[in-house]
């Protein structure tokens, strides 16, 4: 079924498609949100890329860096953010949401997907996926890979027209962070106990109290990285240690239509949950390939699509506006509705 289909990644301050860029898969670019709330500098990287715009690097100088070459990850959201108001640390989440329930949608196998996923990926994950509304967030402080914290610069973040080439994280290869900061962001760090590894880290904010003690400051940069060897975007299928789950049947509630759905998504936002104030939306939309042009357009009357506007831009799609959806992060149900698994730091090495 996925050689039916071709990706697109868009990004944006907001759920709707409409207002989205699209971004440039593999390219050292980055894309550049800037809003009453956040500046953001945004990269994606995807191994073995087929997808929109045709032109894309199929692969980016990112997977050959370490730990990369050896984890043999698969893709990275990579972004640079300045907020222009403080954040608390609790409230700062990063995962998977849905416009639409899925709770008759999930397939089987997935309440082992989701415990592995709790394991080996991100053991603060926590949701509701049988809202009507689902979501799976875990705090940004420890879902991501990667933190980098850098220097206070009026609020302002790096202005448009510096196109994010320079500050922290620059790179040949697009933005690159290592788990750390500069000096003045080591001194935040150690002033509010925030061990200098990753691991570490990760620990440190899967308890509750340590978050609250945390600030996003107005302000200040940070960078961020989150990547995994586990989500295969070329057979789109999750393959986790001793479990591979199949996402292309149930990407949107595939599996369970009789008839192929134009397009599905797969979103991951940014979010203040104590405002519910989204910051920042990637898109990862699915057409089929019989409804893309030549030039890369997704045709006249496909939901969700719209077309390129000169060199540079192109499609987005939201697919999930009307369709069924699985996420890839998830608890599955089995007998009504079960809670999710509890994950303590001490599930962190």
């Amino acid at each position: 079924m996925a050689h039916n289909y071709i990706l697109q990644v868009t990004t944006g301050s907001e759920y709707d498609v409409k207002t989205h860029k699209i971004v440039p898969v593999n390219q050292s670019t980055p894309v550049i949100i800037d809003t009453e709330h956040i500046t953001v500098d945004l990269n994606v990287r995807i191994q073995s890329y087929r997808g929109l715009p045709h032109s894309s690097p199929s692969t980016s100088p990112y997977f050959s860096l370490p730990p990369h070459d050896k984890s043999q990850d698969q893709y990275s959201i990579a972004f640079r953010f300045t907020p222009k108001k403080a954040i608390n640390g609790d409230d700062l989440v990063f995962g998977n949401d849905f416009d639409h329930p899925i709770r008759d949608r999930l397939p089987p196998g997935f309440n082992t997907a989701f415990r592995i996923v709790k394991w080996v990926v991100d053991p603060g994950l926590d949701g509701d996926v049988y809202a009507d509304k689902p979501y799976l967030y875990g705090p940004a402080a420890s879902s991501v890979n990667r933190l980098f914290v850098g220097p206070k610069t009026g609020g302002e973040g790096l202005k448009e027209e510096e196109g994010g080439g320079e500050g922290i994280g620059y790179h040949e290869a697009g933005l690159v962070f290592e788990e750390g900061g500069d000096e003045e962001g080591m001194d935040v760090r150690m002033e509010k106990g925030v061990p200098e590894t990753e691991a570490a880290r990760k620990k440190h904010f899967l308890v509750e109290e340590k978050r609250k003690e945390w600030e996003w400051e107005e302000g200040r940069v940070y960078g961020c990285d989150f990547y995994n060897p586990y989500l295969d975007f070329n057979d789109f299928a999750l393959r986790l240690p001793g479990f591979t789950l199949p996402i292309m049947n149930y990407w949107d509630g595939q599996g369970l239509r009789k008839t192929q759905k134009r397009s599905h998504s797969l979103r991951y936002t940014l979010k203040n949950r104590a405002t519910d104030t989204v910051l920042f939306v990637v898109l990862f939309t699915l057409y089929l390939k019989e409804d893309v042009d030549e030039e890369g357009n997704v045709k006249e009357g496909v939901e969700g699509g719209k077309p390129f506007e000169g060199k540079g831009k192109g499609v987005g799609g939201d697919g999930e506006e009307d369709g069924e959806g699985a996420i890839v992060e998830g608890e599955g149900k089995e007998e009504g509705k079960q809670q999710l698994p509890e994950t303590s730091e001490d599930d962190v090495d």
